[in-house]
């Protein structure tokens, strides 16, 4: 379940999306009351911009204008708004979307053709281990494309690895949605309960949430430890509210596929100026086919890289690395510049470390500090010198690392009212 489109040669998939981006920029200019506002401060009107390169023309829209100005990017009456999501809220207060019928309809489609992506078929039934209440869309994505593609799905919702084997035995399904470090703890339970998780019939996971390979795609710690304890594929996806569009790995693991149909994507620099191919940048989206809030040049603060060489698979279309992290994550520690992942992925080395959290703060002279918070089950000066060591190797740098007790370190991860256990706690705006 290939659409055509990402088949088609670069040129032509270029000329597909500016045909596509012009209707997008007639419907806004016409229903978005923030979209007119901005077209009048700048002087620009919908048909002077022909081609994609003529996006530069229109400022980026950012997170802090959505929250800003939330209502005013809807492009509906309120009669025609079926579903109200709300974004995680990961750098700043959420933000509420509005989506028509033909929205739901659209995010079925992305999600139908994402599972296809990574080899789902109609004949598989796929358990769901995320939320699909308190207004969070990737629940509801995941089951409107299941049900478009015509596969099973089981709804058994986030966490309690006793269910979520009860369910895995009872119903057998055959790929997985899960946060890829929660498989940790069902191999673990598994392991206790005498239960073979190669014999259970998963045969995929697509993971969410956190990142399965390094830059050059190779699997990272976290990848490596879930394959040692369970035979099964895994399969990357990325994706955001703000967006309706995921871009999910097929089974040649080079990156997340572009559905050129969904999405115009654009990675800039920090002057707003594309990079060259293979280098970070913030990823920028143009959304296409939505009726409720579509955005126009969207900074969503991710940090990626962009691949352009043609996959194994037959499709043509841009690949998304890894996320190398957010850009208001960036840390400056000590000449070196680093993101979370990096330091989350350091982390996932050591089995003795149950969970972590990692804090950044400014010091008295302005500069950015880290501490690492964890939580073992066998804490000793011996574990403390082996962490800090294997930082110095791989980093370079050495970050504060302390332990605490359990409790201290999931009350930190789970704060009230978030859906996302939280990895990464930015002390530098308080």
């Amino acid at each position: 379940m290939i659409p055509d489109i990402e088949r088609k040669s670069p040129e032509e998939i270029k000329a597909f999306q500016e045909q596509k981006l012009a209707e997008t920029l007639r419907y806004v200019s016409g229903h978005s009351p923030y979209y007119r506002r901005i077209f009048e401060k700048h002087g620009v009107q919908p048909e002077d911009i022909r081609t994609l390169e003529d996006l530069a023309r229109i400022p980026v829209t950012t997170k802090d204008d959505l929250q800003q100005y939330n209502d005013d990017f809807r492009c509906v009456d309120r009669e025609n708004i079926i579903d109200y999501v709300t974004t995680s809220g990961t750098l700043g207060q959420p933000v509420t979307f509005a989506l028509t019928e033909a929205d739901l309809e659209r995010l079925a489609y992305n999600e139908a053709i994402s599972f296809a992506c990574a080899g789902v078929q109609k004949s598989d039934v796929l358990q769901l281990m995320t939320t699909m209440d308190r207004r969070f869309m990737a629940g509801l994505a995941y089951f409107l494309g299941a049900r478009k593609l015509g596969a099973g799905i089981i709804r058994v919702g986030a966490g309690i690895p006793e269910l979520q084997w009860d369910s895995i035995l009872k119903f057998r399904p055959t790929y997985l949605i899960a946060v890829p470090s929660f498989l940790l703890k069902l191999i673990e339970y598994a392991r206790q309960h005498g239960i073979d998780p190669d014999q259970s019939g998963v045969k995929a996971v697509i993971c969410i949430g956190e990142a399965l390979r390094n830059q050059d795609f190779s699997p990272n710690k976290l990848a490596a430890k879930i394959k040692s304890g369970w035979n099964i594929e895994l399969y990357s996806t990325y994706a955001s509210t703000e967006m309706s569009t995921a871009f999910t790995e097929c089974e040649h693991g080079q990156g997340g596929h572009h559905h050129p149909e969904l999405i115009i994507t654009e990675i800039l620099d920090e002057n707003g100026t594309p990079v060259p191919d293979g280098s970070i940048g913030e990823l920028t989206v143009t959304t296409l086919g939505i009726e409720g809030m579509p955005l126009l040049r969207f900074g969503t603060g991710d940090m990626v890289r962009g691949h352009t060489s043609p996959c194994r698979c037959g499709r043509n279309t841009i690949r998304l690395g890894p996320v190398v992290g957010r850009k208001k994550q960036m840390i400056k520690y000590k000449g070196t510049t680093l993101y979370p992942p990096a330091m989350q992925d350091l982390m996932t080395h050591f089995s003795e470390i149950d969970s972590y959290v990692i804090e950044v703060s400014r010091n008295e002279l302005g500069t950015d500090e880290i501490l690492i918070k964890a939580a073992s089950s066998k804490p000793s000066e011996a574990l403390l010198q082996e962490i800090k060591d294997h930082f110095r190797a791989k980093l370079r740098v050495l970050p504060g690392i302390e332990f605490h007790t359990p409790d201290h370190i999931n009350a930190l991860r789970f704060p009230k009212m978030s859906r996302k256990p939280v990895l990464f706690i930015d002390k530098r705006q308080e």
